[in-house]
C-alpha cells in the first residue's frame, strides 16, 4: 500500500496544477466553448462555408431566365437633296429633317437544354457545400485540439515555474547551511563551490521555465481569445475513446472529416469532367423580345416588333479549348481520388501517433510516480545521512536535483496524458462540442444554406450586411 508521502506524491501533478476554491477558476470545457465561439480562424472558416454554399444559387440560375430592358434617346438630323425633274430644266430641291428617334425593348432567353451542364453544375455545387462543411469541421477538430494543447500546456509550465521555484528555494537554503558548516570546518570550499553551482543552476532553469509559461499563455490567448487566469486541471476522455486500436483506426477511417471533405472534393471533380462534357453537346434556348421605336425616320413614326424564336446551336469547333479543359477534368479528377488515399494514410497515421502516445504517457505516469516517490525518500535519506557525516554535499544536491527532475517529469507525463487522449479523439472524428457536451450553441452549417439556396434576388445576406 502506498504511504501518505507517496499518495501525495501520486496527484503531485493535479495538485500543483490546480486552483480549488477559485470562484472565477476556469475549466477545460468553458475555454474550448469560448474558443468554439470566438476563435478567428474558426469563424473564418465557417464564412469561407458560407461563400460555398452561394455556389448552389449561382448554379441553379441556369434553369431560371435571363431578362433584358434596354432603352435609348437620340436627335438625328437629315438632310436630302433632290433634283426636281428628269428633264431640263432641273432644279436641285434640299429637305432638312430633325428627328428625335427613341425606343425601348425587352428580351427573355431560357435555355431549354445545355448538354446536361446546369444539372451536373447543381450536382457540383451540392457536392463542395458538403465538402466546405466536413472542412469545416475538421478545422474545428483541429481548433479544439489546440485549445486543449495550449489550455494543458499553461497548465504544466505553471506547476514547473513553481517547481523550479521549490528548488531554489531548497538550493539557496542548502547553500546557507553549507556556508555555515564551511565557517565551522565541517566542509572544504569544494562543497560550498558545489552549492553555488547548483543554486546557479535552479536560477538558469527557472528563467527558461517562466519564458516557457510566457509563451504558453501566448498561444493561449491566440487559440481561445483570452489572458489565462486560474485554470481547473483537465481530466482525459478515455470513455469517448474505442476500445483497442484497431477500433479506432476504423472508427477514423469511416468518419474523419478530413476523409469525407477529400471524398466530396472527388465527386465534385467527377461532375466537373460531365460539366466540360457537356460543352460538346447542342444548346436549345427559347427567345422572346419585344421592341417599340419612336421617329424612326420622317416617313415613319411609330413602330413595334415582337418575336418568339426557338434556337437550336450545334456546337462543330472552337478552336479546342474545350477538349482540352475536358481532359484537364479528368486529371483533376484523377487527383482528387489520390487525394482520398492520403487522406486515409494521414488519419490512420495520426490515430496510430496518438494511441501510442496516450499508452506511453499512461505508463510514463505509473513510472514517474514511481520515482517520485523514491527520490522522496532518497533524499530524506541523504540529508540524515549528511548530518552524520556519512554523505558529502553533492550527494545532497544530486538527490535534490533528481526529486525536481522526476517531479517534472511526472507533471509533464500528466499533461501528456491529457492532450493524448484528445489527439485520439480527434483522430476518429470525434472531437466536437457536441461530443465534448460544450456548453455552446452549435453552428449550425445548414441554416445560410437553406436561406440563400432558393433566393432569386437579393444582394442583402441573411445576417443584414
Amino acid at each position: 500500500m502506498p504511504t501518505a508521502t507517496g499518495i501525495r506524491v501520486a496527484v503531485l501533478g493535479v495538485l500543483a496544477l490546480a486552483f480549488a476554491g477559485e470562484a472565477q477558476a476556469q475549466t477545460l470545457d468553458s475555454a474550448l466553448a469560448q474558443a468554439y465561439r470566438s476563435n478567428p480562424e474558426l469563424n473564418s472558416q465557417r464564412a469561407a462555408l458560407r461563400a460555398v454554399d452561394e455556389n448552389v444559387p449561382q448554379a441553379l440560375s441556369g434553369y431560371r431566365p435571363r431578362i433584358n430592358a434596354t432603352a435609348d434617346v437620340g436627335n438625328q438630323s437629315l438632310t436630302t437633296k433632290t433634283w426636281t425633274s428628269t428633264t431640263p430644266p432641273r432644279t436641285l430641291q434640299t429637305n432638312r429633317d430633325a428627328l428625335n428617334p427613341t425606343g425601348y425593348g425587352v428580351s427573355l432567353s431560357q435555355t431549354v437544354y445545355n448538354g446536361g451542364q446546369t444539372t451536373n453544375r447543381v450536382r457540383q455545387a451540392e457536392a463542395q457545400v458538403i465538402q466546405a462543411r466536413e472542412t469545416l469541421r475538421n478545422t474545428e477538430q483541429n481548433i479544439l485540439l489546440d485549445g486543449v494543447t495550449a489550455f494543458m500546456n499553461v497548465l504544466r509550465d505553471t506547476a514547473i515555474v513553481k517547481l523550479r521555484q521549490q528548488s531554489l528555494a531548497a538550493f539557496e537554503e542548502q547553500l546557507r547551511a553549507t556556508r555555515d558548516r564551511f565557517q565551522v570546518g565541517e566542509v572544504t570550499r569544494t562543497d560550498v563551490a558545489q552549492a553555488e553551482a547548483r543554486l546557479a543552476g535552479a536560477q538558469s532553469l527557472l528563467l527558461a521555465a517562466n519564458a516557457r509559461l510566457q509563451t504558453s499563455r501566448a498561444q493561449y490567448r491566440q487559440v481561445i481569445g483570452s489572458e489565462p487566469g486560474k485554470l481547473v486541471p483537465g481530466r482525459p476522455v478515455d470513455k469517448l475513446l474505442p476500445a483497442s486500436l484497431d477500433a479506432a483506426v476504423a472508427t477514423g477511417l469511416s468518419r474523419h472529416p478530413a476523409i469525407e471533405a477529400a471524398k466530396n472534393g472527388a465527386d465534385a471533380a467527377l461532375l466537373q469532367v460531365k460539366v466540360a462534357e457537356g460543352s460538346l453537346l447542342p444548346v436549345v434556348t427559347l427567345e422572346a423580345n419585344y421592341l417599340r421605336r419612336f421617329e424612326g425616320s420622317s416617313q415613319l413614326e411609330d413602330s413595334m416588333t415582337a418575336q418568339v424564336v426557338g434556337r437550336l446551336t450545334v456546337p462543330i469547333y472552337q478552336g479546342g479549348s474545350e477538349y482540352s479543359t475536358i481532359r484537364q477534368a479528368k486529371e483533376t479528377l484523377g487527383q482528387k481520388r489520390l487525394d482520398v488515399d492520403v487522406s486515409r494514410e494521414q488519419v490512420r497515421a495520426a490515430v496510430v501517433q496518438s494511441w501510442g502516445d496516450l499508452q506511453a504517457a499512461k505508463a510514463q505516469i505509473e513510472a514517474e510516480q514511481a520515482q517520485v516517490r523514491a527520490n522522496e525518500i532518497a533524499l530524506e535519506g541523504v540529508k540524515e545521512e549528511a548530518r552524520v557525516g556519512q554523505r558529502t554535499t553533492l550527494d545532497v544536491l544530486n538527490a535534490q536535483t533528481d526529486l525536481v527532475n522526476s517531479q517534472v517529469a511526472l507533471v509533464t507525463a500528466q499533461r501528456d496524458r491529457v492532450v493524448a487522449s484528445y489527439s485520439v479523439l480527434s483522430g476518429i472524428g470525434g472531437l466536437s462540442a457536441k461530443q465534448l457536451g460544450l456548453n455552446v450553441q452549435e453552428y449550425d452549417d445548414t441554416v445560410h444554406y437553406r436561406q440563400v439556396r432558393d433566393a432569386w434576388i437579393g444582394v442583402r445576406t441573411p445576417d443584414g450586411k
